[in-house]
């Protein structure tokens, strides 16, 4: 039996560096796992190396494990830790022009569709040369909070081949007008479709906000989405925080591994 470890590594990302923190649960030798790549990696594991705390998922997937006998591969990937490059960054250019506050339009500078090809064409070709996944379908998912939540929606749905569940968590929606959103959901859609777990809490003036984007986003869902391809979860008085989406990635990771939902 090989002990569960969490790896480190780095990969070049637009003119530098980024890394790359890759858990692998307990396994014997030649096992194999489905994966789930995660936007904010400094967030994902352990309180230590965040700001605000973690999604703890190392426990989720233990119990997991010790519930249903599955387990997946959790792949971090890091932001360089300065919040406007971070949402620069986790902002595809091509769902439609930015809305919001003047000085928000002009300081925010689109890059998703930068950090979706490096999703793609060089995290998911290392983690599935170094680490025991699964690279089929039906066994790869994405998951990110906030601008990460919206950068897995994008990702997800631009590539419907490569991803079968995302984890779409308090998504910064709010940067998009419907129509907008509609016209990117519907310009994706094939016929098979990754399963959306789609979250929000309304705590707090940003998480209110995003609540009622996320539920106007479910609503276009529920008429151009292919049927029970996605949920939509709304906490009452959950805030804007990884503490709120720790029990969220709980359940998400749960309907990942079902059976029932690829």
């Amino acid at each position: 039996m090989l002990e569960e470890k969490v790896h480190e590594f780095t990969l070049p990302y637009a003119g530098g560096e980024r890394k790359i923190r890759v858990y692998v649960p307990a396994h014997e030798d030649g096992e194999t796992f489905p994966v789930v790549y995660m936007t904010d990696g400094q967030n994902v594991f352990d309180d230590e190396s965040s700001a605000f705390g973690s999604w703890h998922t190392r426990e989720a997937v233990r119990a997991e494990r010790e519930k249903s006998g599955r387990a997946a591969i959790i792949v971090g990937i890091h932001n360089d830790g300065k919040p406007k490059e971070r949402t620069d960054e986790l902002t595809p250019k091509s769902i439609g022009k930015l809305r919001g506050p003047l000085p928000l339009r002009i300081m925010v500078k689109p890059q998703g569709e930068i950090f979706d090809d490096f999703v793609v064409n060089t995290v998911m070709p290392a983690v599935g040369e170094k680490f025991p996944v699964k690279k089929e379908r039906e066994f790869t998912a994405f998951c990110g909070s906030s601008s990460g939540g919206l950068q897995s929606y994008f990702t997800a749905l631009s590539h419907p081949e490569l991803f079968c569940a995302a984890g779409v968590f308090s998504p910064a929606f709010t940067l998009f007008s419907n129509d907008d959103l509609r016209r990117f959901t519907t310009s994706c859609i094939r016929p098979r479709m990754p399963y959306l777990y789609i979250y929000s809490g309304d705590d707090g003036r940003l998480e209110k906000k995003i609540c009622k984007s996320t539920e106007a986003a479910c609503e276009m869902l529920a008429t151009y989405y292919p049927k029970n391809r996605f949920c939509k979860e709304i906490c009452r008085g959950a805030p804007h925080n990884e503490g709120a989406w720790e029990p969220i990635f709980v359940k998400f990771l749960h309907r990942f591994l079902s059976a029932d939902q690829k």
